[in-house]
């Protein structure tokens, strides 16, 4: 049994029609690493590096759940190296969830070490996908567009996962924010390293017009949630109607799942 807080969403449904809802799920799914303690980001740090079979088992019930959604914003996956068993986490969590696209962006290719990716898992099958290296002090973050139904009415959904540092992000959702700025139902989700508050988030409502949900959504650390810095914004021509925080112990991040309403005229 999946124990959730907040609103429950609704039933799953097999598909999208329009002016219906869509399921949204993003997830920092910490490399199929589940935490516990703040300690075991020193005494398991080796799983960062070297495989595990616990790896595959979480990456099994994490599959578990994507099959409720529509699309799935994932956050440090690895797309094939030694810790992975050499296995892209986003199509193995597709297959295993049953769903038919996946699609992964690597921003930082340590070769056998580690292949640091974004991904995304969907019901439905965008007509583009765009990979955008995004601007920092360190490369290796990154932000990935899918763009749902037809160039004239389109969905553009968007994962990304920003840097650590406040210079660092400040760029990045200026970056994004230029992507964005004209997209009239666009959904951008992802972990954003920062707090609703903080300037650079601000600084990306403003440029979008994007909109938050109407309450804190706490998503870090799983085992005592206490911040929210994970995210799924929406344009104001969509219509948020329920959002919730999963309580799965699956990462050192708990998943935000949100339900929303489609204008008339989008078809995907």
């Amino acid at each position: 049994m999946i124990a959730r807080r907040d609103i429950p969403l609704a039933a799953p449904h097999p598909a999208v029609n329009p002016g219906q809802r869509l399921r949204l799920l993003s997830y920092n799914i910490q490399v199929g690493i589940a935490s516990s303690a703040f300690r075991e980001y020193f005494t398991a740090g080796w799983k960062h590096v070297l495989p595990t079979p616990e790896r595959m088992k979480n990456l099994d019930r994490i599959a578990e759940v994507l099959c409720e959604y529509d699309i799935v914003g994932l956050q440090e996956l690895d797309a094939g190296s030694l810790r992975s068993h050499f296995l892209n986490q986003a199509e193995y969590l597709a297959l295993r969830a049953g769903m038919p696209f996946w699609k992964h962006q690597t921003n930082r290719d340590l070769g056998h070490l580690a292949k640091h990716s974004l991904g995304l898992v969907a019901r439905l099958i965008p007509y583009a996908v765009e990979h955008r290296a995004l601007p920092g002090f360190l490369p290796g973050r990154g932000v990935m567009l899918a763009r749902f139904g037809q160039p004239g009415a389109r969905l553009t959904v968007a994962v990304m996962h920003l840097a650590l540092g406040r210079a660092s992000r400040m760029r990045q959702m200026d970056f994004v924010a230029d992507l964005l700025a004209d997209e009239p139902n666009a959904i951008l989700m992802g972990d954003f390293n920062c707090l609703p508050q903080a300037p650079e988030m601000r600084l990306l409502l403003r440029r979008t017009g994007l909109l938050l949900p109407e309450k804190e959504l706490h998503t870090y650390p799983s085992w005592r949630p206490s911040r929210m810095i994970d995210y799924i914004l929406i344009s104001p021509s969509l219509r948020m109607r329920e959002a919730e925080v999963l309580h799965l112990p699956h990462s050192d991040h708990l998943p935000l799942a949100v339900e929303v309403e489609l204008p008339p005229g989008l078809t995907l």
